[in-house]
C-alpha cells in the first residue's frame, strides 16, 4: 500500500496518506523513508498510535568518547495524559460536522526500534476519550492533524455506501485452481500461493484477481459519479417526490437517494437527452442487436 500510494504521489505531487492505527508500523515507516529519499519527500502519513507504544526524546548533544546515542529518555505515551495534563491546550474545532471542545498537546518524539524517526505526536482528549495521533510530517499543525484524522469517518461512510448501496463487493469471480488458505498457518510456513509452480495455474489465479480488482474499481468510479451528482444536482433531485422521507435532513442528498433516483429515472433521462454520448452508444448497440436478430431470422 505504501509503494502504490508513493507511485500515485509522484504523479500528483505531494500527498498525504490517512491510515488506520494498524499502519503505524516499523516496516511501513522504513519503506516510506526509503522511497522519500529517492523523490524529495512527496508522501506523508497521518494515523493513530496505540496507547501501549513507547517513544524517546532527542539524545541531546554528544560529548565524550564512544558511539553517539541514537535516542534519549524513554517515554510511555499513555503517561503523557497524566504527567503533562496542565500543558494541554483547550480549543474549539469543527469535528464530524459540529463544533466540539477538545484539549490537545503536540510533542515531537523519536519512534521505531532501530529506526528512531522523529514523528509528530498529538495527544487529544475529546468527550472523555483519549487518542494519540501521529504524523510523519513535522510541518503539519496539531489542529490540521486532528481535523484530517476526523475526516476518516467520511471514509468509513463511503465504504459503507460502496458496500451496501451499489454492491461494490458482491463480486463472484473465482477459480477452482485457487488454493485454500490456512488461517492457522504458522509464520514460518510458506504461503499456499507461493507453493504453486504451474505457469497455467498462476495465470488463472492472476486473471481471477484482476477480475475482482476491476469489478471493485468500476464500482468505485460509479460511487464517485453518484457523489458528484449528489453535490451538483441535489436541488433537482429534491424537487422530485420519488422516495418517502420523513424529514429532509440536509440540502445535499445522500448516495442512497441518488441511487434510488437513478434506478427510477435513468431510462427516461436517457430518452429525453437522446443526443448525449451514452444515448448514441445505446442506440448503436441496439441497432447492431436488431441487425443480428433479423439476420438470424432470415
Amino acid at each position: 500500500m505504501i509503494e502504490n500510494s508513493f507511485d500515485a504521489a509522484k504523479i500528483m505531487g505531494k500527498a498525504l496518506l490517512l491510515l488506520d492505527a494498524y499502519f503505524l508500523s516499523l516496516p511501513a515507516l522504513k519503506r516510506l523513508s526509503e522511497l522519500n529519499k529517492c523523490a524529495a519527500n512527496v508522501l506523508y502519513i497521518v494515523t493513530k498510535a496505540k496507547m501501549s507504544f513507547v517513544a524517546y526524546t532527542e539524545p541531546g548533544k554528544y560529548s565524550g568518547t564512544g558511539r553517539p546515542r541514537e535516542k534519549g529518555k524513554k517515554i510511555n505515551l499513555k503517561d503523557i495524559f497524566n504527567e503533562k495534563k496542565d500543558e494541554f491546550i483547550e480549543t474549539t474545532m469543527m469535528l464530524y460536522g459540529k463544533e466540539e471542545k477538545i484539549k490537545y498537546l503536540c510533542v515531537d518524539l523519536l519512534w521505531g526500534k532501530t529506526l528512531y524517526q522523529k514523528l509528530r505526536f498529538v495527544f487529544v482528549t475529546y468527550n472523555g476519550i483519549k487518542s494519540i495521533l501521529v504524523s510523519t510530517s513535522l510541518e503539519l499543525s496539531p489542529a490540521t492533524i486532528i481535523s484530517l484524522y476526523s475526516r476518516r469517518f467520511k471514509i468509513e461512510c463511503t465504504f459503507r455506501a460502496l458496500k451496501q448501496i451499489i454492491g461494490g463487493f458482491r463480486y463472484q469471480f473465482w477459480s477452482k485452481v485457487m488454493p485454500k488458505l490456512n488461517r492457522y498457518a504458522k509464520k514460518a510456513e510458506l504461503h499456499p500461493v507461493k507453493k504453486i509452480e504451474c505457469t497455467k495455474t498462476k495465470e488463472l489465479i492472476l486473471s481471477t484477481l484482476k477480475a475482482i480488482e476491476g469489478y471493485v474499481m468500476c464500482n468505485c468510479i460509479a460511487m464517485g459519479f453518484i457523489q458528484i451528482i449528489s453535490i451538483k444536482f441535489s436541488t433537482e433531485i429534491n424537487k422530485t417526490p420519488f422516495r418517502f422521507l420523513r424529514t429532509k435532513s440536509k440540502d445535499v442528498v445522500s448516495e442512497a437517494t441518488v441511487s434510488c433516483f437513478l434506478r427510477k429515472n435513468i431510462f427516461s433521462l436517457i430518452a429525453k437527452n437522446n443526443k448525449s454520448t451514452i444515448s448514441e452508444i445505446i442506440k448503436e448497440k441496439q441497432s447492431e442487436t436488431c441487425f443480428r436478430d433479423n439476420r438470424q431470422a432470415c
